[in-house]
């Protein structure tokens, strides 16, 4: 992002992002609980930009997270409850997360046991090499994920710990489940569901934000 703020306290619309997402997951009636992961550094940040000015009831437990995403995330799976027999895994600083979309995505995975948001490419895709051309992809077959991305439980503890046995890293957690041989649904996720990881991203979601407020208005 190229500031001193880290992206997820950054403000949209005068209210932190991260205050954005949580608020959709504390007013979805299919969310019990929350497990927040943070750097352990961004602890106070949190709670006098987020948790201090927007409570959020649903928190269960804040883990301190790991070097990569993935680690995180397992740091995150450990404080989960075994009782709890579904799991929702959503990057904070995607604030712009419907609860259709949440719901649509719950549901899709409490049948099949996995599935995610994702939206089809719209634009022709290359695969290069060396900066040439090295062929055309299919594009109807090639979807971009987003999160959330919901798993029962057993399911994402067995792939991480195959994850840790086989010394894999990926870049989403229905990558490891895929490993398994699970099959993982697709569930068309939104364009508006932006992860805010550039300054652009930045305006974009401020905009689809106000655009939001004005029509639930």
């Amino acid at each position: 992002m190229g500031t001193e703020v880290e992206k997820q306290f950054l403000y949209l619309r005068g209210v932190p992002i991260l205050a954005h997402t949580l608020k959709v997951f504390e007013r979805s009636p299919e969310v019990d609980s929350i497990v927040l992961v943070v750097a352990g550094q961004q602890r106070q940040a949190l709670d006098e930009k987020v948790l201090g000015p927007y409570p959020c009831n649903k928190i269960l437990q804040i883990v301190d997270g790991g070097r990569e995403r993935q680690e995180s995330v397992a740091l995150g799976l450990e404080a989960v409850p075994p009782e709890y027999e579904m799991v929702v895994v959503h990057d904070g600083v995607r604030p712009l997360l419907s609860s259709e979309l949440l719901a649509s995505v719950l549901k899709s995975a409490q049948s099949h046991g996995a599935a995610l948001a994702a939206v089809p490419v719209r634009d022709t895709v290359k695969r290069g090499r060396d900066g040439i051309v090295a062929g055309t992809l299919e594009r109807e077959t090639i979807w971009l994920a987003q999160t959330p991305q919901v798993f029962r439980t057993s399911l994402l503890r067995r792939a991480y710990e195959e994850a840790t046995r086989a010394n894999i890293t990926v870049t989403d957690d229905a990558a490891l489940v895929e490993r398994l041989g699970v099959p993982v649904h697709l569930v068309p996720g939104s364009p508006d569901n932006i992860k805010v990881t550039t300054p652009s991203d930045l305006v974009i979601a401020e905009a689809l934000l106000a655009q939001r407020e004005n029509i639930d208005v």
